[in-house]
């Protein structure tokens, strides 16, 4: 673990105030933006947004911009509001019987005038774990707050108590001592198995050599409370190495469900092809469902040979992220929240969801380096058969990994109620030997020769339709500034087309680049990019163009009978994919003839739809 604390990069680095107001419009919709229109004074609401974002993710809050039923006006605010807002801003800031915890500098918020109207901007940053709950008053309880894409709410007493356990990292969840359990409640065949992968990756530790508890002892199993002389099996011991039913015992942990499906049918009435949880035939502790599941998740990779020291090895740094991020999902559970551990398999990508929220930003998570661990004691009975890493190394392996199969970057949120954690690995290769083709079609066989964070940005454009910076942020480990210096080079150089301002900035393939049309995108579709206006809206063009609005839905309908990516619906009904998606599918949403893989999260890279309705 390490104590360097990442500082987050403000909302405010490369855009001016125009760029930077423009885009926080487009994203209105955004969980992590709110608009205040304060003008009637320093709004008392700002605090509980200030609370939810400092606890969530962080986010923006505009004040001068109002917002009723989806409609943004921008109202603006005087000059002697702003002087007054920001004076009683700091002063209640840094008043702890008002809230807990100042988290902004002065960079962190700013002025400025848009549309001739002056607004002021907070950027409020994600607390550290030592800082979260963040809360109004001297009391946590009843004044704690956190967002989701309804907005703020107050947390209950055991998301509080839960908040305020995350922040003692002197006091692990699972170094807790269980009373009245005993070591028959251990199972004595995944404590025997589990030597002897010990013995494997270690055969002459000293360990070895010791007596079960003991053992367990050195593990963080079984232990004793220096202060109080309490002893006994820890949370971490029965979790690894427990009977289930002394594991899901109402002392211990009830709601403890590990769970594994796979989804491999193209029916959609299975549920799943095949299915790992506690159903009475083994005991369903962490090292059985570890030792069951990951070799089903492994056979889902190719084994290339290859030999090292004249000993064949089929594990690539592939297999190795695979594994991690499984690990990761069980050493960073909260088992006290009320929810199981799902690990799935798709056809295009594994899914992991484990109870409990992230003790790092996603950006700091995206940037790796840290690590920060719930569990302490089940990640060193992981390390110690080979099955973890420490000190920020296992996020950079997962990335690393990933990045190194040229597969799509790795995608991780948060949800709340329950509070889950969602890591998705995609099984989709962003060079493929097609979209390689496709880039020397269109730009010539020197493409491959390019700067690869360039080649990747191309490929990534050629596969989905168009790009954006925050797209790219996924996808390359690189600062928003950085990605917006490459798209302009790219823009410069004449291999891509820009439209649209600050964040809602889109990027799509120069189709003119050497006087040729991209097979990916129907070449009979034209925009101007400068007006928004497709072919597909004028009344030129074949007769694809001449479609009327209902018998386009009922085309994409017909080949939404499955889940299908924007870029694939538009190459099937000859649409781009850029017209689609703001024209047509929100309206089919609506409507409620498509429904989204991932209606919680909108904008997911991976977002696909399917037809709830097949007639219209």
């Amino acid at each position: 673990m390490t104590s360097e604390t990442h500082t987050q990069p403000t909302l405010f680095d490369e855009l001016s105030f125009v760029e930077h107001i423009e885009s926080l419009i487009n994203d209105s919709e955004s969980s992590d933006l709110e608009f205040k229109s304060a003008q009637g004074g320093f709004p008392e609401s700002f605090w509980e947004t200030y609370s939810a974002f400092a606890n969530t993710q962080g986010g923006a809050i505009v004040l001068g911009v109002g917002e009723k039923k989806g409609v943004v006006k921008v109202e603006g605010l005087t000059r002697e509001q702003i002087d007054r807002y920001k004076k009683d801003f700091w002063n209640k800031a840094n008043n702890r019987e008002f809230i807990s915890s100042n988290l902004l500098k002065n960079e962190d918020i700013e002025e400025g005038e848009y549309n001739g109207k002056l607004l002021l901007v907070f950027n409020v940053p994600r607390a550290d774990r030592h800082q979260i709950p963040v809360y109004r008053t001297t009391n946590p309880f009843g004044n704690t707050f956190k967002r989701n894409h309804e907005g703020d709410y107050k947390c209950t007493d055991p998301e509080v108590k839960r908040m305020i356990a995350d922040s003692d990292d002197a006091h692990p969840q699972d170094a807790r001592i269980l009373e009245n359990f005993t070591m028959s409640d251990i199972d004595s065949d995944s404590l025997r198995q589990y030597r002897q992968l010990f013995s494997i990756n270690n055969s002459s530790h000293p360990w070895l050599g010791l007596d079960d508890r003991q053992l367990l002892e050195k593990l963080g199993g079984y232990r004793e409370d220096r202060r109080t002389k309490q002893q006994g099996l820890t949370l971490a011991g029965l979790l690894m190495f427990g009977k289930t039913a002394s594991i899901q015992d109402s002392e211990c942990t009830p709601q403890y469900f590990p769970d594994y499906r796979e989804y491999l049918s193209a029916d959609p009435n299975d549920r799943w092809t095949d299915r790992i949880y506690p159903d009475g035939t083994w005991e369903a502790n962490l090292f059985q469902f570890y030792r069951r599941v990951f070799p089903k998740l492994a056979s889902f990779l190719p084994k290339p040979f290859k030999l090292e020291n004249g000993i064949r090895k089929d594990e690539t740094p592939t297999h190795i992220a695979l594994r991690e991020a499984f690990i990761n999902s069980l050493v960073h559970t909260d088992y006290t929240v009320p929810a199981g551990i799902v690990i799935e398999s798709h056809k295009n990508r594994f899914k992991f969801s484990n109870p409990g929220t992230l003790l790092i930003s996603t950006i700091q998570y995206y940037k790796g380096g840290e690590s920060v661990c719930r569990n302490t004691s089940l990640q060193r009975m992981f390390m110690m058969i080979g099955s973890a890493e420490k000190a920020g190394s296992g996020v950079d392996k997962i990335m690393s990994g990933w990045k190194g199969a040229n597969l799509a970057h790795p995608y991780i949120e948060e949800t709340v109620r329950p509070d889950k954690v969602i890591l998705e690995l995609p099984l989709v290769s962003l060079l493929s030997t097609e979209t390689i083709s496709e880039l020397k079609r269109i730009y010539g066989v020197d493409i491959e020769s390019i700067d690869r964070n360039k080649l990747l940005a191309l490929a990534t454009c050629c596969t989905e339709g168009e790009i954006s910076n925050d797209r790219l942020r996924l996808l390359l480990d690189l600062h928003r500034a950085d990605i917006t210096r490459l798209l302009q080079e790219l823009c410069k150089s004449r291999h891509l087309i820009s439209s649209g301002v600050g964040r809602g900035t889109r990027y799509t393939i120069n189709q003119e680049f050497l006087g040729g049309a991209s097979i990916l995108v129907d070449k009979d579709v034209s925009k101007d990019e400068s007006k928004g206006v497709s072919k597909d809206e004028s009344n030129d063009g074949d007769e694809r163009s001449r479609l009327s609005k209902y018998e386009l839905q009922k085309q994409i309908l017909d080949v939404c009978i499955e889940y299908q990516s924007v870029e694939t619906i538009a190459c099937l009904v000859h649409r781009t994919a850029h017209y689609l998606i703001s024209r047509i599918i929100p309206s089919m949403i609506k409507d409620g003839l498509l429904e989204r893989e991932f209606p919680s999260s909108p904008r997911h890279p991976q977002q696909r739809y399917r037809a709830k309705a097949y007639k219209l």
